[in-house]
């Protein structure tokens, strides 16, 4: 059936469609201080302008990604067969040498000094005899930031020959045609055996399908999840606002016309209404954009709560032009600075509260959940996704080691003579901003799906 005679056939429907997708996305937020139009404001005309401007900056444009590991968990079919799903690496020629260099991926301009005459005589892990105690020191300060037992998620490993840079701008995000069994099996692995959710309990979402399940299993999932602990509602939460994000992405570059002259990617708006209409599933639809809105907080306040990490002056957005690195970082800071100025930021303090030993073990039970869910993205069948998957998981994953590493962000030195514990690599710090640029664009093209419901009216 064609997107324009399936919508004719939703608008049929009783009540408006713009009304059945967005009736119940206002008002407060569960497990929050804020409410739905406070984001809206706030995203919509301050931040999402700034942050484009930032993520088209070369520094925030190449993303290093390896899209050879297999996947760990089951033999994965197939890749891809469309065309749309290919993605093309940068030839080295395309990449600045100051981000090609692997040294500037880690760590601050001051820190590499050091660091390059130590990578010079042997790998980081050998330490010469000849290097003074401050330098082992730090060496041995950079391999514990390195150990991947601290991550919230896998990182892939940019020494690797695999490895090679993407220009996120040259392939953007949007629907390729990936979907059907392949594409199911990645979102039931995530929800059904990282989520926390007993085998006994059916979420509301059939395979194959955007439908929602009836309304009394739809009911007896909310009721288990009610009856959970807050950690695991917002891991729930955060998973299933990630999963609207990315649909209402799709939704938004969707491939309307694929002839022989010309391609045309655009606004679907049946789409989105299979995705996030209220009648169209069971209720479960506006559930899923008010995570995007939970999700949409919690990076927000790990960007408010790393500021002081970039307001570093050792640390460089080092890409090997300076007056273009210098307003780069001068953005980021203004961006950072909108972050912490928002006035109903998430709590994370009501996390992993109450006995220190249990809330010690919730917190590495959430930790592993999410590094798997960060290891099923080198499942993904078709490489665009499988390129956005990676950064995005990658980027929340930050965003979440962010907001549990509160001690060592106020422990930062204030003299560049100091080394800091609390580091992020070029790696981290290019998914986190991307991550929320997603994110952010996807609140955005709420209201431009708002405007076009509403004038099928």
């Amino acid at each position: 059936m064609k997107p324009g005679v399936f919508l004719l056939l939703l608008l049929q429907v009783s009540g408006s469609a713009d009304g059945r997708c967005f009736c119940q996305v206002t008002g407060d937020l569960d497990d929050c201080a804020c409410d739905v139009e406070t984001i809206d404001d706030f995203n919509n005309n301050q931040l999402f302008p700034k942050l484009q401007t930032l993520l088209e900056s070369d520094y925030f444009r190449f993303y290093k990604v390896n899209l050879n590991k297999p996947c760990p968990f089951w033999t994965a079919g197939s890749h891809c067969g469309s065309r749309h799903c290919a993605v093309q690496p940068c030839s080295p020629s395309e990449v600045p040498e100051g981000i090609r260099d692997s040294a500037h991926n880690k760590y601050s301009a001051e820190v590499n000094e050091q660091l390059d005459e130590c990578e010079r005589a042997e790998h980081l892990g050998a330490v010469d005899v000849s290097l003074s105690a401050e330098t082992r020191e730090a060496l041995l300060d950079w391999s514990k930031h390195d150990d991947e037992a601290e991550r919230f998620c896998v990182v892939d490993d940019e020494e690797s020959p695999d490895s090679q840079y993407v220009d996120l701008l040259l392939n953007p995000e949007r629907f390729t045609g990936y979907k059907g069994p392949g594409a199911w099996q990645i979102w039931n692995s995530i929800y059904e055996e990282n989520c926390f959710k007993p085998y006994t309990v059916r979420r509301p979402l059939f395979p194959d399908t955007f439908q929602s399940s009836s309304g009394s299993e739809a009911r007896s999932f909310y009721s288990w999840l009610e009856g959970q602990c807050v950690e695991k509602r917002a891991f729930y939460r955060l998973i299933s606002g990630l999963h609207a994000s990315i649909n209402i992405h799709l939704s938004a570059r969707y491939l309307l016309d694929d002839s022989w002259f010309q391609k045309k990617w655009g606004h679907n708006v049946s789409e989105f209404m299979q995705r996030f209409d209220s009648e169209l599933t069971a209720g479960e639809g506006p559930k899923r954009l008010r995570n995007l809105y939970f999700l949409y907080l919690i990076e927000l306040r790990a960007l408010a709560k790393v500021l002081p990490f970039f307001q570093q002056p050792s640390l460089k957005l080092y890409t090997g032009r300076p007056e273009e690195d210098g307003k780069h970082k001068e953005l980021l800071l203004d961006i950072l600075q909108l972050a912490r100025s928002f006035p109903l930021h998430f709590d994370e303090t009501s996390l992993f509260a109450g006995n220190e030993k249990e809330a010690a073990k919730l917190k590495e039970d959430v930790r592993l959940a999410f590094l798997n869910i960060s290891r099923i993205m080198d499942c993904v069948e078709c490489f665009k996704c499988r390129v956005w998957g990676k950064l995005q998981t990658q980027g929340l994953g930050t965003a979440l080691k962010i907001l549990f590493s509160e001690r060592q962000i106020e422990a930062l030195p204030t003299s560049s003579a100091q080394r800091p514990r609390f580091q992020l690599s070029r790696q981290e710090i290019v998914s986190l901003l991307n991550a929320f640029g997603r994110i952010s664009t996807s609140v955005r093209e709420l209201q431009n799906f708002r405007s076009l419901l509403a004038e099928e009216r």
